[in-house]
């Protein structure tokens, strides 16, 4: 698979050595420091809409894996991560308006308690598989009539062409 230059610039931005140096995601795991995370839960007014749905199709999940929202043109979907000094895994099976353009990660929250908690914070991750950006357009591709995700599939999709 092509790496579109945007999501290397972005991981060079951000700190990710192997992935800045080698001109490609390390395929079996990359440091990203000081990476902007913050919460979210379904019960938030801006999420009701799709209760306990994923932007991917499934269910939000609190468990050994948890779900996490991103920008898909930068983590695309499927992108399983660690945060440093946590034992479960993250994986990215949504999305939302307010990521796209931000390198900002959003994890799920079970309960507004627990996502006040968290707040915004910047943690050191450990990514254990990279998702698929082919993936992500076939999800985003039927959905472009909004606009964040539009952009999201353009900023793939311009990548691919360089």
């Amino acid at each position: 698979m092509k790496i579109p230059p945007a999501f290397l610039a972005v991981m060079a931005m951000i700190g990710c050595v192997s992935c800045a140096t080698s001109g490609r995601p390390d395929p079996h795991a990359s440091r990203i420091s000081s990476v902007k995370t913050t919460a979210y839960t379904e019960t938030e007014k801006d999420h009701l809409k799709h209760g306990r749905g994923t932007a991917e199709g499934t269910t939000l999940k609190y468990g050994n894996v948890r779900s996490a929202a991103a920008d898909w043109s930068v983590f695309p979907v499927g992108t399983v991560f660690q945060i440093d000094g946590e034992p479960f895994m993250y994986e990215v099976d949504d999305y939302g308006s307010a990521l796209v353009g931000t390198n900002t990660i959003d994890l799920y929250k079970p309960s507004k308690k627990a996502m006040k908690q968290w707040g915004a914070r910047k943690v050191n991750i450990k990514v254990v598989k990279w998702g698929s950006f082919s993936r992500s357009l076939a999800i985003m591709k039927p959905r472009t009539n909004n606009n964040y995700i539009q952009r999201m599939v353009d900023r793939i999709e311009r990548s691919w062409r360089s």
